[in-house]
């Protein structure tokens, strides 16, 4: 039976080891700030078929990894449900998350979910490389990868 589960301070070598397999270091980067696996909490779906992480800050959530190894079987929205009820349950005001401009799935998959567009952040994506050397400069389906999206949901 599938299961979601809070990941917990003995799990921190395996979302390590998850990030660096999916993107490259064991460390994302969002805004120009580097985010740690170690510094974030989450939720890990049967034993690591999906994870998701996220952070609170100022009456904020932000969702700072959200990773299915089985696409299209509920797996994300699970997890993401997760997150939407753990933020509202702690009061938080809106929930967050960026991605970059090549992530046509992902931003498909956020706006049926609810979450909106609220910033473009042209160029971002170029200053992030000086910090994360591993960003490629093409994207997903060929597109060049340059600018850092967000999408929030008001809670």
């Amino acid at each position: 039976m599938d299961e979601i589960r809070r990941l917990t301070h003995e799990d921190l070598p395996l979302p390590r080891e998850f990030w660096i397999q999916r993107w490259g270091a064991d460390f994302v980067v969002a805004r120009g700030e580097s985010i740690r696996y170690n510094e974030v909490e989450g939720f890990v779906y049967d034993e690591w078929k999906g994870v998701i992480t996220f952070r609170a800050r100022d009456g904020e959530c932000e969702v700072t990894s959200f990773d299915s190894l089985e696409e299209g079987n509920g797996i994300g929205a699970a997890l993401m449900n997760k997150v939407v009820g753990e933020a509202r349950k702690r009061n938080y005001r809106r929930l967050f998350l960026i991605t970059a401009n090549d992530n046509l799935r992902a931003l498909r998959f956020y706006q049926k979910f609810g979450f909106e567009l609220c910033a473009l952040r042209r160029g971002a994506i170029n200053e992030t490389r000086k910090i994360k050397q591993s960003i490629p400069f093409i994207g997903m389906n060929g597109i060049p990868l340059r600018d850092e999206l967000e999408l929030e949901m008001n809670l």
